[in-house]
């Protein structure tokens, strides 16, 4: 192989090559709920925090082959000891439908929600459905990752839209979005970790903070 050749075939699969790591990337399949509404509120006005509606569906995401949803039923605790509607376990226990019934309610200001995966895994893609009944925003949405449930060892937030840091977990750089069926998918990059907190406060709607499904696509950490 010339030494061109090899510069090319290191630019289009990257270090993983060499890694002795499978490149092959497919389609996550992620099984959507029914939708329950189409289009926007109509008063909302778009800020420069707000991301715009794609307006078409969100284009396949790749990841490794044998990558798969690890959540499924795992243990999740939360901030608030006693939600007003549902219960915790609901958030990993694969129903994602948008009516009563289906989502845990938390109570106001900033609360979260932490998955424990029972081991490391390479984490790909994280799925969040708040509430997709109808199209609202949640503030402040947070996504961190961590070795130990205190968050103490190697904490890494993958995702931030709290744009002026009202939750005091920094200023954010990623933007508000309207919910739907499609649920928010988070690229993950792959990250090793055991422990997935998610961070809300209030939404568009209520100051309440909702939680339907979380799913998280990985493989186990060899």
């Amino acid at each position: 192989m010339t030494h061109r050749l090899l510069v090319i075939v290191a630019l289009a699969f990257g270090p993983a090559l060499f890694a002795g790591e499978e490149p092959t990337r497919v389609p996550l399949e992620i099984k959507l709920p029914r939708p329950m509404f189409t289009g926007t509120k109509k008063d909302f006005k778009l800020q420069p925090w707000m991301e715009k509606p794609l307006g078409k569906p969100r284009p396949p995401f790749l990841a490794p082959e044998g990558t798969t949803n690890v959540a499924l039923r795992k243990p999740v605790t939360s901030s608030d000891k006693e939600p007003f509607t549902g219960n915790i376990e609901m958030v990993t226990d694969g129903d994602k439908e948008g009516i009563d019934g289906s989502f845990v309610e938390l109570g106001p200001e900033r609360q979260w929600v932490q998955l424990d995966l029972q081991a490391p895994y390479s984490i790909y893609a994280i799925v969040i459905w708040h509430y997709h009944g109808e199209s609202r925003l949640y503030h402040d949405v947070v996504v961190q990752l961590a070795d130990d449930a205190d968050l103490i060892t190697n904490v890494r937030t993958i995702f931030n839209n709290d744009h002026d840091s009202s939750s005091g977990l920094g200023v954010g750089k990623d933007l508000e979005y309207f919910e739907n069926n499609e649920g928010k998918l988070i690229d993950a990059k792959g990250e090793n970790a055991r422990f997935v907190r998610l961070y809300s406060r209030g939404n568009s709607s209520s100051d309440q903070n909702h939680y339907t499904e979380l799913e998280v696509y990985g493989k186990p950490v060899k």
